[in-house]
């Protein structure tokens, strides 16, 4: 089987380690470069040192274009400025990480017009895409647990809590991400105002016009930080008329055969996820009002697994191929 050549810009971040090490172990493909300006010739396990032994990959500071699909695991803001300062053949598929096309109005640059990457809301269309815009952390796990309300057309306002590891901040050092400020402690950031509420919006609201126009729920979240490295729990509180074994079944409906997306009879909680690219989902109905627990790894599902899911979408491979994943429990 031909492999898909792939080439990496922005590997010496979070999300760009878990890029390479995801398509190091992935059966189809081949990681041709790995592209990163500040490391240009360290060889990638320097920087990514769990990677001794598995690569002698070196970064490069100049791009490749004999590839099949490219990975931009930049900054927010340095995508769109990447593409305008380099010319990338129309033949070479593009997964953004960033959050500079997942917009609607912001979605296209060059020529490319980029498909929203979140398979369980639009599947077929990133079958056909060439160019995904890959959804946040927080915006997947909120849309996970809201999707099936919209596509019933019964989701009003949602009021969301979610808590987020330290590796959802970057690798760039502050004050709240060293250890002795995070550890045993948490705060609440962006309150009503995180950047992933747009786009979360968007993408409930193009549910929920199809069958009730005149509703357009508001999502009010409130992102917490954590005190621990990876995965994301979010809680959702909306009003709502089904009992809970009626909304257990909608939900169940909704994510029958999905592969990495599945609802639990039991109360879910985050170890479950980490590293791995599933989210798993659980409710509860207490005085008319529906929780939604929903829980992620964010360097996963919430961003590199769901890269890579999308790729194996777009080359037409099994879903799941290479993101077989096991949780670490214990």
């Amino acid at each position: 089987m031909k492999k898909i050549r792939v080439g990496i810009v922005g590997g010496a971040g979070y999300t760009g380690g878990e890029t390479i090490r995801l398509l190091l172990g992935h059966p189809a493909t081949e990681l041709v470069f790995v592209l990163s300006s500040s490391n240009a010739g360290n060889p990638v396990a320097k920087i990514h040192t769990d990677l001794l032994g598995d690569t002698d990959l070196v970064f490069t500071g100049s791009l490749q274009t004999d590839i099949d699909v490219l990975f931009l695991c930049v900054g927010h803001g340095d995508a769109r400025k990447f593409l305008e300062a380099n010319d990338i053949p129309q033949h070479i598929a593009i997964i953004d990480l960033s959050h500079d096309f997942r917009l609607q109005a912001k979605a296209e640059i060059g020529g490319r017009a980029f498909v929203y990457g979140l398979p369980e809301l639009q599947r077929e269309a990133i079958r056909n895409a060439k160019n995904i815009a890959n959804p946040g952390c927080f915006a997947t796990a909120i849309q996970l647990a809201l999707l099936p309300l919209a596509k019933a057309g019964i989701i009003g306002d949602v009021h969301t809590t979610g808590i987020t590891g330290s590796t959802g901040a970057g690798q760039s050092l502050s004050t709240t991400s060293h250890f002795s400020w995070r550890a045993n402690n948490i705060q609440a950031y962006k309150t009503l105002q995180h950047q992933h509420i747009k786009e979360i919006t968007e993408s409930l609201n193009s549910l929920q016009k199809v069958v009730t126009p005149a509703r357009t729920p508001s999502v009010y979240f409130v992102p917490w930080r954590g005190d621990f490295t990876r995965g994301i729990y979010t809680s959702s509180v909306l009003d709502c008329s089904l009992s809970l074994q009626d909304a257990q079944n909608l939900y169940e409906d909704f994510y029958r055969g999905q592969v990495f997306t599945h609802v639990s009879a039991q109360m879910i909680d985050l170890k479950q996820v980490v590293n791995t690219n599933k989210c798993l989902i659980s409710l509860e109905k207490q005085e008319g009002k529906l929780v939604v627990h929903s829980a992620i790894d964010n360097l996963l599902k919430g961003a590199s697994g769901q890269a890579v899911q999308n790729m194996n979408l777009i080359f037409g491979l099994e879903e799941d191929l290479g993101l077989r994943l096991k949780a670490g429990y214990f």
